[in-house]
C-alpha cells in the first residue's frame, strides 16, 4: 500500500491511500475488524486481490471528493452466505464480469469501481474487478461496516436505486435484475444466489460521482489500513490490540470471556445464529450473548442489550487482537467483544427503519455501541 503526505486526512488520523500496489494484508484486516464479523473471509478476499493486482498491475485509489460529478461508478461486492465463501472460491473473470453485464445493460462504459460495504471479502473483492478492468478505485463505501441485505446501504436513505444489478456465478452464468424498488433487489438476488450455490458476484448501484460524493462514507479503505496497521503494530510494541483497535474505532471493550456454544445455519442465503459466552477477567460470573445473521446484530451481557445494529459490534481474538466473524467463531475460543459508533446517519429514524434491531426481528430499541438508546429512536 502507498500513503501520501498531505495534511488532508480521510478521517481523523487516517492519510489517504493513493495505489493497491501489492501486499493487502493490513487492508484486509481492517475490513475484517470493520466487517463486524460478516462481508466474507479475509484471507479469501485478500488472496485475490493481491493475485489480481499481480496479473494487472497495481490499482490506483481515488478519494470521494475528487470525482468528478459524471463519473460512472458501479459497485462490486459478493453476496451469499459467509459460511459457503470459505469452501467456494469466485472464478476468474467473475468479478469483471459482472461488471461487464452491468455496464452492458446500462449501455455506460465505467470509470471508476467502488466497494458497496467495506467488510471482509467485499473490501478486496472490488480489488479484483478493477484491476481486471484497469479502473480506479473509490475510497469510500456505502455503509461504513457491513450488512447483510442489498438495500441496507446509505444511497438507499439518499433515493438511489440498487438496480439494474448484476448476478454473476462461477459457472458462467449471470442475469441482470430491474426492480420496483431496493427491498425487491434483495428478495430477487438472494433467491437467484441461493441458485446458485448460496455466493455469487454482484455489480449494482450504478452512480454518478455527484451522488457517491452525497451518500458515501468517505475513507473506508484508508482506515481498514489504518486498523490493520494499528493492530500489528501494537502487537509488535508489547501493547494491547484490542485497546489499539477500540481507540482507533472510537469504540470500547463490552466484553471479555470464552465462547462455550456456537448455534449456525444457513438460512435463505444467510447465516443466522447465536453465539454464548462466559465470562472472563473483569466479566467473570457474567455471560454474554451475540445474535448474528451475516453480521453481528445485537450482543448481550448479563441478560442486559449493550449494543445493537446498527453500531458496530466486532469480536476479536483476546490475545492476538485478529478478527474473528461469525463462520469463525468456535467453542472454545478465548474473545473481546468490541462495540463503536456507525456513521450517524444510520442513527435517523430512516436509518433504523432500514437496518436497525426491529427489522431483524428483535424487540429492542437500537441502542449505541456507549449503552444508550438511539436518537433515532424518539425523532
Amino acid at each position: 500500500m502507498s500513503t501520501v503526505e498531505s495534511p488532508v486526512e480521510t478521517l481523523a488520523g487516517t492519510r489517504p491511500l493513493t495505489t493497491i500496489d501489492g501486499d493487502c494484508s493490513a487492508l484486509a484486516r481492517g475490513a475484517a475488524i470493520l466487517g463486524t464479523g460478516g462481508g466474507g473471509d479475509p484471507y479469501i478476499g485478500r488472496l485475490l486481490a493481491e493475485a489480481a493486482v499481480r496479473a494487472h498491475g497495481p490499482v490506483p485509489v481515488v478519494q470521494v471528493e475528487d470525482l468528478p460529478d459524471d463519473a460512472v461508478v458501479l459497485n462490486v461486492a459478493m453476496i451469499g452466505a459467509p459460511t459457503v465463501m470459505v469452501e467456494k472460491t469466485p472464478s476468474a473473470g467473475q468479478f469483471a464480469e459482472a461488471v461487464r453485464s452491468l455496464a452492458a445493460h446500462l449501455g455506460v462504459t465505467p470509470t471508476h469501481i467502488a466497494c458497496i460495504e467495506v467488510g471482509g471479502v467485499n473490501s478486496t473483492s472490488p480489488i479484483v474487478a478493477a484491476a481486471e478492468l484497469g479502473l480506479p478505485l473509490v475510497d469510500g463505501d456505502a455503509m461504513g461496516r457491513a450488512f447483510p441485505e442489498v438495500q441496507m446501504v446509505l444511497p438507499t436513505l439518499a433515493g438511489v436505486r440498487a438496480t439494474p444489478m448484476a448476478l454473476a456465478d462461477e459457472k458462467g452464468n449471470s442475469v441482470v435484475f430491474d426492480t420496483v424498488d431496493n427491498r425487491w433487489a434483495e428478495r430477487l438476488a438472494r433467491t437467484a444466489t441461493v441458485e446458485m450455490g448460496c455466493s455469487a458476484i454482484t455489480a449494482n448501484y450504478a452512480m454518478s460521482g455527484a451522488q457517491v460524493r452525497d451518500s458515501y462514507v468517505r475513507g473506508s479503505l484508508s482506515l481498514c489500513v489504518r486498523l490493520g496497521e494499528a493492530l500489528v503494530d501494537a502487537r509488535a510494541a508489547n501493547e494491547d490490540p484490542v485497546d489499539a483497535v477500540a481507540s482507533v474505532l472510537g469504540g470500547r471493550v463490552v466484553f471479555t470471556g470464552k465462547v462455550t456454544d456456537v448455534e449456525r445455519k444457513t438460512v435463505t442465503g444467510f447465516a443466522r445464529g447465536t453465539a454464548h459466552l462466559t465470562g472472563s477477567g473483569s466479566d467473570t460470573g457474567r455471560e454474554a450473548l451475540l445474535r448474528f445473521q451475516n453480521e453481528h446484530l445485537l450482543v448481550e451481557v448479563a441478560g442486559s442489550v449493550r449494543t445493537t445494529a446498527p453500531d458496530l459490534i466486532v469480536t476479536l481474538d483476546a490475545d492476538t487482537g485478529e478478527p474473528i466473524t461469525t463462520e469463525g467463531l468456535r467453542f472454545g475460543a478465548r474473545v473481546r467483544i468490541v462495540t463503536a459508533p456507525a456513521d450517524p446517519r444510520w442513527h435517523t429514524p430512516a436509518g433504523l427503519a432500514l437496518a436497525g434491531p426491529r427489522y431483524f426481528g428483535y424487540d429492542t430499541p437500537a441502542v449505541r455501541h456507549d449503552g444508550t438508546v438511539s436518537e433515532g429512536e424518539h425523532a
